[in-house]
């Protein structure tokens, strides 16, 4: 089911085009990577969605029609810009903006010492936000996101200032959400991430959609004929079908010949009694892909 559906979305800001013809749409029961450089009009698109701004043109349907505000009250919302109340105390701060998303002040108060517990505030419930580290602030955000058990997530850099530990907390906290049948709108700069979490990503360039689908479906567009091996001794230093081979991450990368194949390749080992721990087809992470396709789509702009 889709609870976002946008459809040839545009905006601009004087002469900057922030958002062009921009289609995708985001499932029930799935983390959506929403990914981009900076500038890229991921703020802007987020922003229309949430009927912040209104779009030039295009239709978007949130929850099966157009934003009203009692659909926000289902809506978790973490901004790139962080909104806490500085000068009050945590546990009041929560508890307000619990509020304005509907929930009776009773229910925030039960469900607000187990979220504390969990993020490990409860003990800093009584100080000043302001009196709080970057860490403790953007776990509290956090909580004000997910307390209102919204349908909808929407999260900008959530891994922001966390600790390996906070982090994959967050993680877990995300991924049983998704199970939950939530749908989530992950934008972050951490590739890693991405590839752990998102079931389906669209990466964004000026405006417009450059990649979307799944990571599986994306890779396959950048997959080549590349090698890594595995061995428990040196390769030998002149393999047929492969024009040249590097060390990557303790691994032999091999960059075969035009009309070679890998398994020609490995037999060609297995023959010369190597012996051969790992081989498989070299994948591009995600973050290699977004460079190339952000560098080639700045090539283009300028040539």
């Amino acid at each position: 089911m889709s609870v976002i559906s946008i459809n040839n979305i545009s905006k601009r800001f004087g002469t900057t085009q922030a958002v062009d013809q921009l289609s995708f749409d985001v499932q029930s029961g799935e983390i959506f990577g929403l990914l981009g450089p900076n500038g890229a009009g991921k703020t802007t698109c987020i922003r229309m969605i949430l009927d912040i701004f209104e779009p030039d043109s295009g239709d978007i349907q949130v929850m099966g029609g157009p934003m009203t505000d009692e659909k926000k009250n289902h809506i978790g919302y973490l901004p790139e810009e962080r909104g806490l109340y500085q000068d009050i105390s945590l546990g009041r701060c929560l508890t307000f903006l619990a509020t304005l998303k509907g929930m009776p002040e009773k229910l925030v108060e039960a469900k607000l010492v187990d979220y504390l517990k969990l993020f490990d505030l409860y003990e800093v419930r009584d100080k000043k936000v302001k009196e709080l580290s970057k860490g403790m602030q953007q776990k509290a955000q956090l909580i004000a996101t997910l307390i209102h058990d919204p349908e909808l997530v929407i999260i900008d850099e959530p891994f922001a200032a966390l600790d390996p530990i906070n982090t994959q907390m967050v993680k877990d906290i995300l991924e049983e959400k998704r199970d939950e049948g939530k749908a989530i709108i992950m934008s972050t700069h951490q590739m890693n991430q991405v590839e752990e979490l998102c079931d389906r990503i669209l990466l964004i360039d000026h405006g417009h959609s450059v990649l979307y689908g799944t990571l599986q479906e994306i890779q396959s567009q950048f997959t080549s004929q590349d090698i890594l091996v595995s061995a428990l001794a040196p390769l030998p230093e002149s393999i047929d079908g492969v024009a040249s081979f590097r060390q990557v991450n303790g691994r032999d990368l091999l960059v075969l010949s035009e009309g070679a194949q890998p398994n020609q390749v490995l037999k060609q080992l297995i023959n010369q009694g190597v012996e051969i721990t790992a081989f498989e087809i070299a994948v591009p992470s995600l973050n290699e892909i977004f460079i190339q396709v952000v560098q080639q789509q700045a090539e283009r702009q300028n040539g």
